[in-house]
């Protein structure tokens, strides 16, 4: 191919992106009890917002209204059992920190009841009547606790709920007399329920390796003991995530919890019931694909749902009543749209629709590949046409995954004739306890190895050349990026990290004390395991990086402060290496905007195109 082919064929790509960024989403829905309304965020005017739209099954649905907040972007969104609020998470200044909003669904009375500039808060659940909800302050220092509040969305008034060291409150029971609160860093995770009237607390399982992450409580079943009844997905003690059913009530009373609901072949990620507890919404991860079932407690009768218009479900939520569920769906060729599904005719009605691409794009294929040590990885294959340039892609976490979603990125590399090698490493999630928790501590190391293998196997399988191979990766993936083109030269020729970190002894110095908190089971401890920190570190080996690098961050980041970029960036100067530096202004860890997203892929996608 001569330059001028080349130089036109990465334009292409280019203008491919951007059409791709441009194709604006809905996620985060959430119902009025009655399901004719539903709340969601959408990025369709650039940024994500809170849209309003009243559920139609037959015929055409009227225009979605938007609800004005505040200049930032809002992250979440949650209607009010009685429907006359919506909750609102809002990013301050586009950053790390948030805030809790409230509006009336008509977009009138907005006000901010807690959280600025210089205070995060987190959104809980409100209350079943819906006259409250529940706000977290996390632990502002070291030795200083979590604290949660039941806030009045009218006065703003905020009254004691919890505290503990790193608490989420899950759920409250009916009468609020019961909170399900969730507690412990990363991996490690376990729930309790508080008796308010009694103030006792007690966890709900025993102790064990493996984490909760999340919990219901609602009646329960018929012929059950107790008045009530807890539903947790949970991997503590077993082998995968699964449905953990506990029956409990006043004065003590607990029942002994069992398995409800288990496969070999996936991983249970969500679940959700209707208000009387008689029937549950399950999702599972696949393999990265998502099924549906839906649950009978009564009599644990589970009945599959086909046809989901897509591979990858987020944010399922199920009706008060049981009769409808509406979720998120998206895959390789469509954007996250909402959809419809009446529980009882298993029909599926669109609700949003996301512009449709122009351009064919790359159904990618799952791959599978082994670690160093032998250890089964797989992979999403993003192969182009006519090329033998490839780069191994590395989500975030650890604990995420690379699934067959959405990705304007992964497509545009793939039409500048770079193949895309989206990898699931040691520690993603999705593939059981032991494959997330591979990578702790001194596990890192073998992380590592399953980066250098990803590389090898593009070569094994005719991919792409040994010589133009590049690496690239956002937040955790960022890390991994740095950490193979320093602790494995030569097998990669270019990389591009993205808000990574390459100091884990600086990071726990200037990230959040929240985030640093509950990074301790993954990474290790700041003072204990100093000596490891430093070993992992990629800033201090930087002299074996002497491919071409380019490292993005945002400005506003401190889940992974901008710091760690200016270090290794700096280090590289000095060093006289090749390193390019792109700062996003007023963004944080996440890319909200879209004129942000596109210099990102811009820049990445003629870096790549360039060096390999």
């Amino acid at each position: 191919m001569t330059e001028t082919a080349t130089d036109d064929r990465i334009d292409a790509a280019v203008r491919l992106g951007d059409e791709l960024v441009g194709v604006w989403g809905s996620w985060c829905p959430t119902m009025t009890p009655d399901a004719k309304r539903v709340a969601f965020i959408s990025d369709r005017s650039g940024a994500p917002e809170v849209w309003v739209q009243e559920v139609v099954l037959t015929g055409e649905a009227p225009p979605a209204q938007r609800i004005p907040l505040s200049a930032d972007p809002v992250i979440a969104v949650s209607w009010s059992a009685d429907s006359r609020w919506l909750a609102c998470t809002v990013a301050t200044d586009g950053g790390v920190r948030t805030q809790v909003w409230v509006v009336r669904p008509d977009g009138s009375e907005a006000r901010r009841i807690a959280g600025d500039h210089d205070e995060h808060v987190e959104l809980g659940p409100w209350t079943r009547s819906g006259h409250r909800v529940v706000v977290t302050f996390p632990s502002p220092a070291p030795g200083r606790p979590t604290r949660s509040y039941l806030a009045d969305p009218r006065t703003g008034r905020l009254d004691p709920l919890a505290e503990g060291d790193l608490i989420h409150v899950l759920d409250v029971s009916l009468e609020e007399r019961f909170l399900i609160l969730l507690d412990g860093e990363r991996g490690r995770q376990f729930c309790s329920v508080v008796d308010r009237l009694e103030d006792q607390h007690s966890p709900l399982l025993p102790s064990g390796t493996g984490s909760t992450d999340v919990a219901l409580v609602r009646p329960a079943p018929e012929g059950e003991p107790g008045p009530l009844y807890v539903y947790l997905a949970s991997d503590v003690g077993l082998s995968r995530r699964q449905l953990i059913g506990l029956p409990f009530g006043p004065n003590g009373h607990r029942g002994e919890p069992r398995t409800l609901a288990y496969r070999d072949d996936a991983e249970l990620e969500a679940v959700d019931a209707d208000d009387a507890g008689g029937l549950l919404l399950l999702v599972w991860n696949a393999a990265g694909r998502s099924e549906l079932e839906l649950f009978h407690t009564a009599t644990h009768e589970r009945q599959p749902i086909t046809g989901m218009p897509g591979l990858v479900a987020t944010t399922p939520v199920l009706s008060r009543d049981g009769g409808s569920v509406i979720l998120g769906v998206e895959g390789p060729e469509r954007s996250n749209e909402l959809w419809h599904l009446d529980t009882h005719s298993r029909r599926w009605t669109r609700v949003t629709a996301a512009p449709e691409p122009q351009s064919r794009l790359v159904v990618p294929t799952l791959e599978t590949f082994h670690g160093e040590d032998g250890l089964p990885l797989t992979g999403w294959l993003y192969r182009a046409a006519a090329s033998e340039a490839g780069v191994v892609h590395l989500h975030g976490g650890p604990e995420a995954q690379e699934r067959p979603t959405f990705s304007p990125q992964h497509q545009a590399l793939a039409a500048a004739g770079v193949s895309v090698f989206a990898v699931n490493v040691r520690g993603s999630s999705g593939f059981g306890r032991e494959f997330v928790h591979a990578d702790d501590l001194g596990g890192r190391f073998d992380a590592f190895g399953d980066v250098r293998s990803a590389a090898h196997h593009l070569v094994a399988s005719g991919v792409a050349d040994r010589r133009r191979i590049g690496v690239t990766g956002r937040s955790y993936g960022g890390y991994l990026t740095l950490a193979a083109l320093a602790f494995s030269p030569g097998v990669f020729a270019a990389g591009v990290d993205v808000c990574g970190m390459s100091d884990l002894t600086l990071f726990y110095e200037e990230t959040e004390p929240w985030i640093g908190a509950a990074a301790v089971t993954k990474y290790g401890h700041p003072e204990r395991d100093r000596a490891l920190l430093e070993a992992i570190s990629p800033l201090r080996q930087a002299d074996a990086i002497d491919v071409p690098l380019l490292v993005v961050h945002g400005e506003l980041d401190t889940n992974v402060p901008v710091g760690e970029a200016r270090r290794i960036v700096s280090a590289l100067q000095e060093l006289d290496r090749p390193v390019e530096y792109l700062e996003l202004p007023g963004e944080g860890h996440e890319y909200r905007r879209a004129a942000s997203r596109r210099r990102l892929l811009d820049a990445l996608v003629r870096f790549l195109a360039a060096h390999l």
